[in-house]
């Protein structure tokens, strides 16, 4: 299908430039793998209308049941959901922007990509501590007016974000928790006590407690300082000793 997808572009004058992108550019494919793809736009041409005509492709010809758009700066990405459930992300831009955009991989099928630096693609740490202490606030204030779905809601964004700011600290990847995976089991191991078992005021405050001691225990190797002020407050929201 990415052959087929890169000969239509080939034979489309509109496209002036073409790039694998994620996990084939940079040789990690495997058979669970999205078909990713990035393609420059003559600048004569809107972006918006190849686009439409691309779509009405996939879904005419390759069995698209359902798609939505991502936008990063001039670029529109679009992830369509094909009847065999693979997914195709086909992306667009003017072609003086064509190039790598994030840092998941870019490689060249044809066409002259502009000379610059991916972008990083990294979270920042003080916004992602920012946002757990956040949760954990209104975690407990959910489990306190009784709304148990809400309470989880915000014990698995706290989670989430412990499992970020390790990504970030150790070098991994963090977006999606794509690096997750490679964290040591003295990181893995406390947030794993945060899950939550059951659906009741008593577990959602066992595994609330759990994930603030986790995520102090990160805060400690981010940012001492930090993990200094916020840890009796965040002690006594979680009502944890």
């Amino acid at each position: 299908m990415r052959t087929q997808l890169l000969e239509r572009a080939r034979g489309d004058e509109r496209i002036v430039g073409a790039a694998i992108t994620g996990s084939a550019a940079r040789d990690a494919e495997d058979r669970w793998s999205d078909v990713d793809l990035f393609f420059g736009v003559a600048a004569d041409i809107a972006v918006e209308e190849t686009l439409s005509d691309w779509s009405a492709f996939v879904y005419r010809e390759l069995g698209a049941i359902h798609h939505f758009d991502l936008r990063a700066g001039s670029a529109i990405y679009r992830a369509f959901l094909l009847e065999e459930l693979l997914e195709v992300d086909l992306g667009f831009t003017p072609a003086g922007a064509f190039g790598p955009i994030g840092a998941g991989g870019f490689r060249v099928v044809f066409g002259d990509a502009v000379d610059r630096q991916p972008g990083s693609g990294s979270a920042d740490p003080g916004h992602l501590i920012g946002l757990a202490w956040h949760h954990v606030l209104h975690a407990r204030i959910s489990i306190e007016r009784g709304a148990l779905w809400q309470a989880e809601h915000w014990i698995s964004g706290i989670r989430d974000h412990i499992l970020t700011l390790a990504c970030l600290r150790l070098g991994h990847p963090s977006a999606y928790a794509k690096g997750a995976d490679r964290l040591p089991p003295d990181v893995t191991g406390p947030v794993q006590e945060a899950l939550v078992r059951s659906l009741d005021a008593g577990e959602l405050s066992r595994a609330l407690g759990a994930a603030t001691r986790a995520l102090l225990r990160e805060l400690r190797e981010n940012d001492p300082g930090v993990a200094e002020t916020l840890e009796k407050p965040l002690l006594n929201l979680a009502a944890v000793s």
